[in-house]
């Protein structure tokens, strides 16, 4: 299908590939996560985003992720354990020039280390940058 003219560029949950059904859990939240997005996502999928201590089976995580957060590593295999094997973890970073930017070369790193894999970049709000991460039982 095609967008009409003036028709609104998809919003961030769009853009992150997010479907109306979906269960998104949420983890690395602090007060400067972008609100608006988060809204989005819940707006997109019909339900509250679930926390890092929901124990149900998700189809995505947003992992929210600053420089000086501790280790990458862990946290991605923290994402993992409620994740669908078809699921994906959305790794949300600074900006480029931003504080608590991480590089890209962090984040290659860690993410064989934890068995993911990355597979592509999307911005899906003005501040954060987020990198696609597939599992390899689940990479598309």
């Amino acid at each position: 299908m095609s967008q009409t003219a003036g028709a609104e560029a998809p919003g961030g949950a769009a853009r992150l590939g997010l479907q109306p059904g979906q269960a998104v859990q949420e983890r690395g939240y602090d007060d400067d996560v972008d609100h608006d997005l988060r809204d989005d996502v819940a707006d997109l999928t019909g339900a509250e985003l679930l926390d890092e201590h929901d124990v149900e089976v998700v189809d995505a995580v947003l992992l929210w992720w600053r420089e000086g957060d501790g280790d990458l590593v862990d946290a991605l295999v923290d994402s993992l354990v409620s994740l669908a094997d078809d699921g994906v973890v959305w790794l949300l970073t600074p900006k480029s020039g931003s504080a608590g930017h991480v590089r890209p070369s962090d984040v290659e790193d860690a993410a064989p280390t934890a068995g993911l894999f990355t597979t592509s970049t999307v911005k899906p709000s003005p501040d954060w940058t987020a990198v696609r991460l597939v599992s390899g039982r689940g990479r598309r």
